[in-house]
């Protein structure tokens, strides 16, 4: 899942649960039920070219602006919103951190997360059923964030 999907359901767990170290552990497990799911991410292999890691970078950063834009206009703005959508991405972040800083523990979590979690990623599901499944997660999360 891109980062915005995952930042718009960290929010609405967030917003719907109201036992709020729950609700912190649930946007962060959150992230990985969601990447059980078939959908498309976008490559970000330019950052291993130091020459081109400014184009991922910046995506990942106008990614990562769209989903708290969204969260802005679309929620009441409580910390705690914030705060379940930050622990939503956590994972890829442990794994963005692995890549510049790898250690025992990091690494068995990429691996773990990139192989067994992801395990739908090689499989061959259309791009139609991908995109959908990160559709119908952004358009609940929204209507949840929204009440």
């Amino acid at each position: 899942m891109i980062l915005f999907v995952h930042l718009l359901f960290g929010a609405a767990i967030g917003s719907t649960i109201k036992n709020i170290p729950l609700a912190i552990v649930l946007a962060f497990l959150g992230h990985y039920f969601l990447d059980l799911l078939p959908h498309v991410d976008y490559s970000v292999e330019n950052i291993k070219n130091k020459q081109k890691m400014l184009l991922d970078f910046a995506k990942v950063a106008l990614d990562i602006f769209c989903g708290v834009l969204l969260i802005f206009i679309f929620s009441k703005n409580q910390p705690i919103i914030y705060v379940c959508a930050f622990f939503a991405v956590i994972p890829d972040g442990l794994s963005a951190i692995n890549y510049f800083i790898p250690n025992k523990i990091l690494t068995w979590h990429a691996r773990l997360h990139t192989e067994k979690i992801h395990f739908l990623r090689n499989k061959k599901i259309s791009n139609f059923w991908r995109i959908t499944s990160q559709v119908i997660v952004v358009v609940v999360s929204l209507i949840l964030l929204k009440f």
